[in-house]
């Protein structure tokens, strides 16, 4: 993973994680409070309970004119009962200091506290009071209960959170490597033809009385290709702001100057080059267009030829066709032919921007563009302009 990935891919999760787990805190937060004053709101409902039993012990001890007060409690509660005074008449009189006679309902240190009055005063017991420990254990076990909830959250969001950062880096990722091929294919584009020349002239130079007519056709090949490569790059840079001067165009004529133009590449790999061109085949088209358009499908018909392969070019009315006998495409390839920076072929050179120049042009001009190939077998491209 590139230094710049896994920057972005941090700064991703710190953002995703941080949020989510902010949203999530101040979530559990929520559920935490309201369930623990539900757990408390219980316990209280239970010691209501047990205050009105204790009452109606109370009251069945009035009636039968009972002396004592043999009251049957729930273990779990301590009951202190008070006069009309405050004074207790049985239970804890240390816990008469700290309760508040104002409210029904208190909590002194873990000690859950009901104040119940009793009206009338059944054998002079004016307050009832219970008291019991907090439940700490229901607590803790909610306590326990979020915080696995958390933990597991916090793994399945932090997968999910990788998950969908190596989504989010992916065109980047994809970009760098498409710009990393681009830098490499281009070094050995240009050191190819630069090599070339500079071999070439130190043989010139080193044999000068000798002919040099194979070393001047080298240099003539690897020139071209300098100059077709440079056009080729300004071409894609000046696309979006490219003036089109459209007007009638011979392309009968054009395309003859082409084939001559690549006639030193044709004759270096031996090819069997048959021409069919119409005469005065005029379209309302850009030059310069109509130059890339023509100079790329020969370029790639020549470049993923066999040596001592054929070349057919075919014009008309109606259509340009340029055929090969060379590597040809599978089925698969054919789908991505037109993507820039995707290459056919990688035994050859080239940037993979032929034939998305040519996908320019016949888009531009609204022409149809068709592609038969076969692998090992050849290429044929079919471009139209008339149906």
């Amino acid at each position: 993973m590139f230094r710049s990935e896994k920057k972005s891919l941090f700064r991703f999760l710190s953002i995703y994680l941080l949020s989510t787990f902010t949203l999530f805190a101040i979530g559990a937060s929520i559920f935490y409070t309201l369930e623990k004053h539900h757990l408390i709101d219980r316990q209280r409902q239970m010691m209501a309970q047990e205050g009105e039993h204790i009452q109606h012990q109370l009251i069945a001890l009035h009636k039968s004119f009972a002396k004592k007060l043999p009251i049957y409690i729930d273990p779990a509660y301590a009951i202190t009962l008070l006069d009309i005074d405050k004074q207790p008449i049985t239970g804890d009189s240390a816990l008469l200091k700290q309760l508040d006679f104002a409210k029904e309902y208190q909590t002194v240190g873990s000690q859950l506290i009901y104040l119940k009055s009793v009206e009338p005063y059944y054998l002079g017991t004016v307050y009832i009071v219970l008291q019991t420990p907090v439940d700490r254990a229901g607590i803790a076990q909610l306590q326990r209960t979020i915080l696995l909830f958390m933990l597991a959250a916090g793994i399945f969001f932090l997968l999910l959170g990788l998950f969908l950062g190596r989504l989010f880096i992916a065109p980047m990722r994809e970009a760098i490597e498409t710009m990393n091929r681009f830098i490499q294919d281009t070094t050995h584009e240009l050191n190819t033809p630069v090599s070339t020349i500079l071999t070439n002239l130190e043989l010139i130079q080193t044999m000068r009385k000798c002919d040099a007519k194979e070393e001047m056709q080298r240099i003539e090949i690897a020139s071209k290709t300098l100059s077709r490569i440079y056009d080729d790059l300004t071409y894609l840079k000046l696309n979006h702001a490219y003036h089109r001067d459209i007007r009638p165009l011979d392309l009968s004529r054009l395309l003859r100057e082409r084939i001559a133009y690549f006639a030193t590449a044709i004759e270096a790999k031996k090819l069997k080059l048959k021409k069919e061109i119409a005469e005065d085949v005029v379209l309302e088209m850009d030059h310069d267009d109509a130059l890339r358009l023509i100079d790329n499908l020969l370029s790639n018909a020549i470049k993923y030829n066999r040596t001592g392969g054929k070349l057919h070019i075919k014009l008309d009315v109606t259509q340009l066709v340029v055929a090969d006998s060379g590597v040809g495409m599978d089925a698969q390839t054919l789908q991505y032919v037109h993507e820039r920076f995707r290459r056919a072929n990688g035994s050859e050179g080239g940037f993979g921007i032929g034939l998305d120049i040519v996908h320019q042009v016949i888009k531009a001009y609204g022409f149809a563009i068709t592609f038969n190939s076969q692998p090992n077998e050849g290429t044929e491209v079919t471009v139209q302009w008339e149906k």
